[in-house]
């Protein structure tokens, strides 16, 4: 794992294993994430005895994505802090632990409060779990080129995980009815939360076999390990890294929580073809959403697989950025201002789009961040971009969706979500493409000591 060699070995054992917790990780991450878009309508349709779609539902939905938002971006932080100061191998295992068996707790909801409550825990594990595993997985693969693919084939494996909780979801309502009852009912939506428990059954088994990070251990043994400061951050010649990773992180997460993820829930049954399905047959109208994310996942795994493909062929990773970012300021308004509104069909692959110029964003932070800090602050730095920037700030777009399709025109709610969700494209799309101008090439290909 020290070779810096032009032309790697193939992969030791311990290497494999690596590279499975990681996958498994960062897809349990999204998989995670993506349930409450899944399963919110019918979640607190069941716990607060309302239509699905209704303003207390939707006003719930706002509440808990950037409540849960929130807890995980403030103990997020706090959980890069930790990776820095404890080392990455630890913080990355527990938070595994503290998210799976938060989904599981979930599945058991009594109200909305309670689901409020392990959403916000769920949210605190996968916050703290990207940062130490992307610390991790850098520190461990000492060779540029090596690093590179490493970080961005693992980090696809989160779009698989959208995929496995797409499917895991169409499976359970399919099937709801032969499973156990959970309190007296057969709600899918309980067994798709539950299926959350999945990754800390292998984890615990593996977990002695799994190695420190080498640079990390060899510094805290020779004594020469800094204490991590937030304060360092915002020196001199770390300001300008931390404050425009931070802003254009916020910009990414903003168009996938203001926009993309409230699609399948708050805009696709308001379309006239999902209306009418539902007068006739109520179950496949509810499947539509599930297939509408299923094309969003397909082109945000496409994405992840694309930035892995360029991430080691473009120099700049300003323009690796961009590539993402001009696209997707272009296309994805105008998907929200016309299919999101009258064309089920035309809206499928403009969320593949969508996915595709969003999600591809996500996988170059994982590659970028760990090349802009030091060792000592890599977590801590990370967690700042990623926690605050990302989880704190930019999944409040959803929150910002509910109160701004208020004042929307259209004939119903849902054509309101829809254009809140273009014009917060917009607006988050521009920011972070003029944001790109002023983002630090890593000066290297090693990382920073």
């Amino acid at each position: 794992m020290n070779s810096r060699e032009s032309n790697p070995k193939k992969f030791t054992p311990t290497e494999w294993l690596i590279l499975f917790v990681a996958a498994l990780g960062f897809a349990f991450d999204i998989y995670e994430l993506l349930m409450m878009p899944i399963i919110g309508g019918d979640a607190l349709s069941e716990l607060l005895n309302v239509p699905r779609g209704s303003p207390e539902s939707r006003k719930w939905i706002g509440t808990i994505f950037w409540s849960s938002a929130l807890s995980g971006g403030f103990f997020g932080l706090l959980g890069g802090y930790l990776t820095d100061r404890f080392g990455r191998r630890r913080v990355l295992v527990w938070s595994i632990v503290l998210y799976s068996f938060s989904a599981l707790a979930a599945g058991f909801s009594t109200s909305a409060a309670m689901l409020l409550l392990f959403r916000c825990t769920t949210f605190i594990g996968v916050c703290v779990e990207f940062v130490a595993a992307v610390a991790w997985i850098a520190e461990l693969f000492r060779d540029p080129r090596r690093r590179e693919r490493v970080l961005g084939w693992t980090q696809a494996f989160s779009s698989i995980g959208g995929l496995m909780v797409t499917g895991a979801n169409i499976l359970a309502v399919a099937y709801a009815q032969h499973l156990p009852a959970i309190y007296g009912q057969h709600s899918s939506w309980r067994y798709t939360l539950i299926s959350g428990l999945i990754p800390a059954i292998p984890l615990i088994l593996i977990r002695p076999f799994l190695p420190e990070s080498p640079i990390w251990r060899e510094k805290r043994e020779r004594g020469a390990l800094k204490r991590p400061s937030f304060l360092e951050l915002f020196q001199p010649a770390l300001r300008r890294t931390t404050i425009t990773t931070t802003a254009i992180f916020a910009c990414s997460y903003g168009a996938a929580f203001g926009a993309i993820q409230l699609t399948p829930q708050y805009i696709v049954p308001g379309l006239p073809e999902v209306k009418k399905l539902a007068g006739e047959n109520p179950v496949l109208a509810r499947q539509v959403g599930n297939r509408v994310q299923l094309y969003q996942e397909l082109g945000g795994l496409t994405g992840r697989v694309l930035l892995a493909w360029l991430a080691v062929r473009i120099a700049s990773r300003r323009g690796l950025l961009r590539l993402f970012q001009i696209p997707g300021l272009l296309i994805i308004p105008l998907v929200f201002l016309f299919p999101a509104r009258d064309n089920l069909e035309l809206l499928k692959w403009g969320m593949f789009a969508a996915g595709l110029l969003t999600v591809g964003q996500f996988s170059f932070w994982g590659n970028y961040l760990p090349r802009v800090y030091p060792t000592h602050l890599r977590g801590t730095g990370e967690s700042f971009a990623a926690n605050l920037g990302g989880r704190m700030i930019g999944t409040s777009a959803a929150f910002v969706n509910t109160q701004l399709a208020s004042f929307m025109p259209g004939e119903s709610d849902f054509a309101k979500v829809a254009l809140a969700a273009a014009a917060i494209a917009f607006f988050v799309y521009a920011a972070g493409t003029v944001l790109s101008f002023w983002l630090p090439e890593p000066e290297k290909g090693e990382l920073p000591d």
